[in-house]
């Protein structure tokens, strides 16, 4: 999955491939030589009492070092370019497939695991390609040639090298092969530590004001204890690898020191040669560092690779139609909705959340759901967007069916105003604009003013530059519901779709918002979810859900007739005692 992931990153980037290879190559070939080349000065140059000897190779050395730097340097330039290009492209293709996939999709990963898959997941592996791109080519180089000039300098010494290496890759494998499970469970329990912790900080009011703060802390104290657990229980493994590998090569230095110091006496081996042997082993002992250091982290990459193509691989459950569109819709012109025996089911799921819903909600008139917690509202209004597809049946827009408008163009012809208000992180104005961003001031205004805004924007030194925190933490709900609401109304559309917006505004606020909707919006298609009766009153056509089913259907005053699903609603809630 690893290597897939990057093999497709790196199309293209041929030409930088080759580069580093061929640098680290020299970089390589310029390590082992060194060695030998201060092999030749003892052994001609001290030893022999040849002074000339030691000036050409000492000269000869300096500039292999040169090079030796030079090659070092460029390739670990060029490797930092090519691993941060392939970070670049990673976290931009997982944000874009993110923007595709539906609600649905999203909630089978998780708001935090796709957060963490887009950041965390993509630096491990971007690091890891940073370390591929400057050792992974230079170490094995390194390696493979020090034990061939180890050898070539005596034969009977290598047997020592030949011992080494195989014991080595034998500890790195099976240090390795247990640090894979560990990652991947790892990755899991920080999604969790992550989602716990956001959570706790979103709902922090309600946790103080229910005094759950110990045991908040206590369930965040037993995931970072588990988290804990498994990164010690990793960096043990890493931790013990590098003692084990000195152990071996310490050892085996003193073995060639030994064997070679005898080997001098006997005049079977040279000085100079036992030297460059030493050095040989220190190379390859740091060739297998640089590998060791390349695998060991291998197995987080792996795993981060593996969640990362997860989401890449998700097809989305919601997309435009492949071809030219079958129609196409003009947003200034009204538009009639229509549901045709509507039926949406979750996957998996025994009970549809909708059935055999059907309705028509006409250009100018007002169209109101209401229902009890649950019922499939705000499912209902998901469909009409596409954030969700129906299992069943047809919607249609203009008398088209929705399914064959690209979805941009679909979105484009309406303007919503979502159950929970949102607002992003930037100013006032930066948040108007979302719905219409070549809107000029006087615009903003005309809809904060329809919006009834006005009453706490005059309060607001800043006016339009008013900073907004994240979420549009630093307003109270009816101060979002209201700027959430005059970002619709910059958009000109022919449908417009309001989830339960009216929720955080008192009764006098309520009743001059629907007059003022009601002048502004006269001649689109409106669709409202309400909870509160007296929202919806005045509605053209008002939807009564049960259960995912459709009770009843028709105006207010219908509906306390034939309806005992509204009628007990209505009667809870206005409490008139049959004066309806």
């Amino acid at each position: 999955m690893l290597v897939g992931l990057l093999k497709r990153q790196l199309a293209g980037k041929h030409a930088q491939l080759w580069a580093i290879v061929v640098l680290q190559l020299v970089q390589a070939a310029a390590n082992l030589l060194l060695p030998t080349v201060n092999a030749a000065i003892i052994d001609d140059g001290i030893v022999a009492g040849q002074p000339q000897v030691i000036s050409r190779l000492g000269a000869l050395m300096a500039a292999i070092a040169v090079v030796q730097a030079v090659s070092a340097i460029a390739a670990g330039y060029l490797g930092a370019v090519v691993a941060m290009s392939i970070g670049h492209c990673l976290r931009a293709e997982v944000f874009g497939r993110i923007q595709t996939l539906s609600s649905q999709d999203v909630a089978l990963f998780g708001t935090q695991s796709l957060t963490t898959r887009a950041t965390n997941d993509v630096q491990q592996v971007q690091a890891f390609a940073l370390l591929v791109f400057t050792m992974l080519f230079a170490g094995p180089a390194m390696g493979i040639g020090g034990i061939v000039l180890a050898v070539q300098q005596d034969m009977a010494l290598s047997v020592v090298v030949i011992v080494i290496v195989p014991l080595l890759l034998l500890i790195m494998y099976l240090i390795v092969r247990r640090l894979i499970p560990l990652y991947r469970e790892g990755q899991e329990m920080l999604d969790r530590s992550g989602s716990i912790l956001r959570e706790q900080i979103i709902g922090v009011d309600v946790i103080r004001a229910f005094v759950r703060q110990g045991h908040e802390a206590r369930r965040f104290a037993a995931t970072n204890a588990g988290l804990t657990a498994n990164n010690l229980k990793s960096a043990l493994l890493v931790a013990g690898m590098l003692p084990m590998i000195m152990l071996v090569v310490n050892t085996s230095s003193v073995a060639v020191v030994w064997f070679g110091g005898h080997r001098i006496q006997a005049g079977l081996m040279n000085l100079g040669a036992l030297t460059a042997f030493i050095a040989y082993i220190m190379q390859i002992l740091l060739a297998i560092m640089m590998s060791m250091y390349v695998l060991m982290t291998a197995p987080r990459a792996a795993v981060c690779a593996e969640r990362i193509q997860a989401v890449l691989d998700t097809e989305a459950s919601v997309h435009s139609p492949a071809g030219p569109p079958q129609f196409r819709l003009d947003p200034t012109q009204p538009a009639t909705l229509a549901f045709q025996g509507v039926r949406f089911s979750y996957p998996g799921a025994e009970a549809p959340v909708l059935a055999d819903i059907s309705f028509t909600a006409s250009p100018g008139t007002t169209t109101a759901i209401v229902g009890s917690t649950g019922s499939g509202k705000t499912t209902l209004l998901n469909l009409i967007p596409r954030f969700l597809d129906p299992t069943e049946g047809r919607i249609s827009l203009a008398g088209h069916d929705i399914r064959g408008l690209p979805l941009d163009q679909l979105r484009a012809a309406m303007a919503i105003v979502p159950q929970h208000s949102h607002l992003f992180t930037g100013t006032i104005a930066d948040n108007l604009r979302m719905a219409a961003p070549d809107a000029t001031d006087g615009d903003l205004w005309a809809a904060l003013e329809t919006a009834q805004t006005m009453r706490f924007m005059d309060d607001l030194p800043l006016g339009l530059a008013t900073p907004v925190g994240q979420g549009g933490a630093s307003l109270s709900g009816g101060q979002r519901q209201r700027l959430c609401i005059a970002r619709a109304l910059l958009r000109r559309a022919p449908l417009y779709i309001f989830d339960d917006s009216f929720s955080a505004l008192d009764y006098d606020t309520d009743t001059r918002l629907r007059n003022a909707l009601g002048q502004a919006l006269a001649a689109a298609t409106v669709i409202i979810v309400a909870e509160r009766i007296s929202a919806v009153e005045d509605a053209d056509l008002i939807l009564v859900l049960d259960d995912g089913h459709l009770v009843g259907q028709g105006t207010h005053r219908e509906l306390l007739e034939t309806s005992t699903t509204y009628r007990e609603i209505a009667e809870s809630q206005l409490a008139l005692g049959g004066t309806l």
